[in-house]
């Protein structure tokens, strides 16, 4: 990637929304982050223009929109590639989709822990991925996936190590895992006086997913062209699935 690419990076996969502008050279100029019930389809662009503005950043001076493809809430994902295929198309420039949960990896450099970024999939379920931070960058453990709290305690058991929990759904994760492990019992009473927790939440503005993850996710990730840009869902929104029953039923 050249060292004077400047990003756009877009983030709408849940509900904060929030855009940056970013130098490949490793530079944050500026990030917006909007966290209210504001639907994104009236915000996002917004806030990019306005931050473009504010920075005196024309959009010929753009090489690259990254925006995270999913998995999240489907209408704001979608908004999100919508948003992105858009103005990538409107400028002729390429697309990078990103996961939001890899995204959140990258904001997370904490070595020697696995990351564990977690977002509400309702039904009993998350959104999850895990990553270990190596040599300045997050390595998969396992692809994303929607998981249900009890086989996400299960190898939180599992694993020797601390889990950092990040991600809109973080504190329901960490109050089900600080209830339903063996792991933070059995650490309990060894840790009690110490702040080595076995298992911790990213604390404030770091727990939400940001584009400023997004661009970094976007660092090491391939681009396309807005055409081929596609959404990931990791599951079937509620609508295909009331159809798929709905045919079952015939």
């Amino acid at each position: 990637m050249k060292a004077s690419l400047l990003i756009l990076a877009l983030e709408s996969s849940a509900k904060p929304a929030s855009v940056a502008l970013y130098k490949s050279s490793g530079e944050l100029l500026g990030q917006y982050f909007q966290n209210n019930e504001f639907s994104h389809s009236r915000t996002l662009l917004v806030l990019a223009e306005s931050l473009m503005n504010n920075l005196s950043i024309k959009p010929s001076d753009i090489g690259l929109v990254a925006v995270s493809s999913g998995p999240g809430s489907f209408t704001g994902v979608r908004i999100g590639v919508s948003a992105a295929k858009g103005l990538a198309w409107g400028m002729d420039i390429p697309v990078c989709g990103v996961s939001t949960l890899e995204a959140m990896a990258y904001q997370t450099p904490v070595p020697g822990a696995i990351i564990c970024p977690v977002m509400d999939a309702r039904r009993n379920q998350v959104y999850n991925a895990l990553f270990d931070w190596q040599n300045g960058s997050p390595v998969r453990l396992c692809e994303d996936r929607a998981i249900s709290l009890e086989d996400l305690a299960h190898e939180y058991n599992r694993l020797n190590s601390p889990f950092i929990l990040i991600g809109d759904g973080a504190v329901i994760a960490y109050e089900y895992l600080s209830d339903n492990t063996s792991k933070t019992k059995r650490m309990e009473n060894h840790q009690r006086n110490t702040h080595n927790k076995y298992c911790q939440l990213v604390s404030g503005l770091l727990r939400y997913q940001t584009a400023y993850g997004v661009a970094l996710a976007a660092m090491n990730s391939e681009s396309m062209p807005a055409s081929q840009l596609e959404p990931c869902y990791l599951r079937p929104s509620q609508a295909e699935r009331q159809l798929a029953g709905a045919s079952n039923d015939n």
